[in-house]
């Protein structure tokens, strides 16, 4: 898949993610945006029945008080008779001046009504007219007490203190009776302020700070006074936001869900152009390999061709050379497919080691003597100062000179033309349980953008204009991980154009 490609899918895939997220962001602030309308009206409209509850209890209190004095009136006696036991009459109907219908009857037994009838003058019609008389008047008495009452309403009401007006304990189940008949069921506060804003009291709980503003409600009390409402009704939730967001709770799945799949998708890209790259640098690896088993193939095929020839033959020293340049490029083609069996390496978990006790110091003045034939051939000089007085490692001695050996070699491919080639192998004591092993050169360094994958398998350091640097990518990838694998450690200093120094750290051998 072209690079391009991958980019197109990552493009429309970040754009369908950022338009899904914008989408259930602009769902769900909406959802709370109803919510806090929906919470907000609901307690407004039980706060406004609040008030006109206490109200209709102040109507109720004058009315009790006043009607109770009116009852023990004398003048009130003779219109409560009514109250004796019901007997035999006649009812009456009539409308009064206001146009209130009302019934009248006349109680007694037939035998007195009969005699009112044929009896005295007026009989039974002037004892309607009477009872009717005594009717209205009743009617007009009473009328006339509702109206003290309203005017006493008006007058005293307003004097009457708060807390006798408003009771809190009457706030208290009237708020929450009206609440919960809203379906509202959350904790609440409340105090009761006058027009300065001075508290006269409040609930246990409640505190209005300037944070609180969003979660207050606020209610005239008796708004009818005629001096205007004086005192209001504070309401606090603490836990609103609580109750809002909890009806979007469902919501919360959903975000969960598009987070796990953006962060797959993250994943899959990053993935995607890993293996672009490491298709790149496999497709570069074959390119080097086929280029590196040409050479030493070609040379034993010449070199089995020229066998061929008599007069070759007929000469030893003409054979001598031919054997021999056939041995080098035979161990050549053997470096080289060891080389490519490190591959294998990498993807096991865990390399098949022959641990042993090695003394590193031995270990690394064979490879320089070993080495320095192929360094002096390039002009160059190599030393080593093995400085460390404990050098006993425990390591496999195979691999562990084979990671000296390609760090030598990598100098050796990235050396610099503008000086002859010098390279140092140390070693010293770090501690009493650690060994440092560096190997340095005054090649042409690397650039600090490449240091960081300079250990990535397949991963060749650009060289410029130079070609003559051959390689696979696989030296210093098998150089960490053995090195790891070994329990140690290594890193990288250098500069461009100065030179490059490998610090290897291992663990003494505890025997």
């Amino acid at each position: 898949m072209k690079k391009s490609t991958i980019w197109i899918l990552a493009i429309v895939m970040a754009i369908a993610f950022i338009g899904l997220l914008c989408i259930q962001i602009f769902y769900m602030k909406n959802i709370v945006q109803i919510r806090y309308e929906q919470f907000s009206q609901g307690v407004r409209q039980s706060l406004v029945a609040v008030a006109i509850h206490l109200e209709q209890d102040e109507t109720r209190h004058f009315l009790e008080d006043d009607l109770s004095s009116a009852e023990a009136s004398p003048l009130m006696e003779p219109l409560l008779a009514g109250d004796a036991p019901e007997r035999e009459g006649i009812e009456y109907s009539f409308t009064t001046s206001t146009g209130l219908e009302a019934n009248l009857t006349i109680r007694g037994n037939l035998s007195q009504i009969n005699r009112l009838e044929t009896g005295s003058r007026g009989g039974l019609a002037q004892h309607y007219r009477n009872a009717r008389d005594a009717y209205r008047n009743r009617y007009l008495y009473q009328k006339g007490v509702m109206d003290d009452v309203i005017l006493n309403i008006i007058s005293r009401a307003s004097s009457r203190p708060i807390d006798e007006r408003a009771d809190s304990a009457r706030v208290s189940s009237y708020l929450r009776t009206e609440l919960d008949t809203l379906g509202l069921n959350v904790p609440f506060e409340f105090a009761v302020v006058n027009y300065a804003g001075t508290v006269l009291y409040k609930s246990a709980g409640f505190r209005a700070g300037p944070g609180d503003r969003d979660n207050m409600f606020v209610q005239p009390l008796f708004p009818n006074d005629a001096s205007g409402p004086a005192n209001y009704l504070k309401v606090y939730f603490p836990t609103k936001k609580d109750y809002i967001f909890s009806s979007i709770s469902f919501m919360v799945p959903a975000f969960a869900f598009t987070f796990i799949l953006l962060i797959i998708f993250v994943y899959t890209i990053i993935v995607a152009f890993r293996q672009k790259k490491l298709t790149e640098m496999k497709n570069d690896f074959i390119n080097n390999m086929t280029h590196e088993f040409k050479t030493p193939i070609s040379s034993i095929s010449l070199a089995a061709q020229m066998l061929k020839d008599q007069s070759v033959r007929k000469s030893p020293a003409m054979l001598q050379q031919i054997s021999t340049v056939i041995n080098d490029e035979t161990k050549r083609l053997r470096f080289q497919v060891e080389k490519v069996l490190q591959m294998s390496m990498f993807d096991r978990q865990k390399a098949n080691l022959k641990i042993e006790d090695v003394d590193a110091n031995v270990a690394i003045f064979n490879i320089v003597n070993t080495f320095k034939l192929k360094v002096e051939k390039y002009g160059g000089t190599i030393e080593a100062n093995l400085d460390a007085m404990d050098a006993i490692v425990e390591v496999d001695e195979m691999h562990f000179t084979n990671v000296i050996f390609n760090l030598l070699d990598n100098a050796v491919k990235y050396r610099s033309e503008e000086r002859p080639l010098h390279l140092t192998v140390c070693s010293r004591d770090l501690d009493d349980e650690r060994l440092e092993i560096t190997v340095a050169d005054n090649g042409i360094g690397i650039r600090r953008d490449d240091l960081r994958k300079i250990f990535e398998k397949f991963y060749r350091v650009s060289t410029g204009n130079r070609h003559d640097v051959k390689g696979f990518g696989l030296g210093l990838a098998y150089v960490k991980k053995m090195v790891e694998e070994l329990g140690g450690t290594i890193g990288v200093e250098s500069e461009y154009n100065v030179g490059t120094k490998f610090i290897i750290i291992l663990p003494l051998s505890k025997n």
